[in-house]
């Protein structure tokens, strides 16, 4: 009986107490540790996500209202402005003798002289009108007369003259304004070209046709007027003296024989 109660005793041993024990306690820690944490965190965002956003709303919308309403009519002013000034350019009014000149005198120059370009055929650089007022020693008022005479024939305010050396027999001394002077290009050129063509040189009394020796060899023509009275714009009550003056006409041909063809085509009468 007593070998039998052996083997109980030993099986009690082999069992294992504090493997049990152990494990039990971690499992404890792990989930009592984690638990005030996860209320910590939970907590704080929820009052930062309150007080930011209401700001910053309040910020956002209050903002924008007053820049729209400068923004808006800044761009309705430029518009109303842009087309009238592109209307203004667009508007070109072509003179009489600039359309004839495009349209007759290049091509018959062409065929004439055998250009080979268009750009070689000749053109009126400008025109330049010249008043001497000789008595401008002795009164001054001559020559402020004479000045607004030439203004109303050209258009232009002109440029007073002055001498360029002193000559005692003239009683003339150097600097002292004996004249004006008018340069004429462009529109107003060839408005005052037509105008002395068909109105002034026909109102000449026994009118044969001007001179054709009176070019200098470069392609450019002199003429001279005997009256100022031969252009509209004068009135015949208010002329005090009676004045000629120089007209030169200044080409870019480079012979007489091309500026002779050029002021023929443009209408010069010239005597025959």
């Amino acid at each position: 009986m007593a070998e039998t109660k052996k083997p109980a005793a030993k099986s009690v041993e082999t069992k294992p107490a504090a493997t049990k024990k152990a494990p039990a306690k971690k499992v404890a820690e792990k989930v009592v540790a984690p638990a005030p944490e996860i209320k910590k965190e939970t907590s704080a965002p929820k009052a930062e996500v309150k007080k930011v956003p209401t700001k910053k709303a309040t910020e956002k919308v209050a903002a924008p209202t007053p820049e729209v309403e400068k923004e808006t009519p800044a761009p309705k002013a430029e518009v109303k402005k842009t087309p009238t000034k592109k209307v203004e350019k667009k508007v070109i009014q072509v003179t009489r003798f600039k359309k004839k000149y495009e349209e007759v005198v290049k091509k018959e120059m062409m065929v004439k002289f055998q250009y080979k370009s268009i750009m070689e055929v000749p053109a009126l650089e400008k025109i330049i009108v010249n008043i001497g007022v000789g008595d401008a020693t002795v009164d001054g008022k001559r020559l402020e007369q004479s000045v607004a005479e030439l203004a109303l024939i050209t258009g232009q305010h002109p440029v007073i003259t002055k001498a360029k050396k002193s000559i005692a027999s003239f009683k003339l001394r150097e600097g002292q304004a004996i004249g004006c002077k008018v340069t004429l290009r462009g529109k107003r050129m060839e408005e005052f070209y037509d105008k002395l063509i068909s109105i002034a040189l026909p109102r000449v009394r026994d009118f044969r046709g001007v001179s054709t020796n009176a070019f200098d060899g470069r392609g450019n023509y002199t003429l001279g007027i005997k009256e100022q009275l031969i252009f509209p714009e004068i009135d015949y009550d208010k002329v005090t003296k009676i004045r000629g003056m120089d007209i030169v006409i200044v080409t870019t041909a480079k012979t007489d024989k091309e500026a002779f063809e050029l002021l023929s085509l443009l209408g010069m009468p010239f005597h025959r």
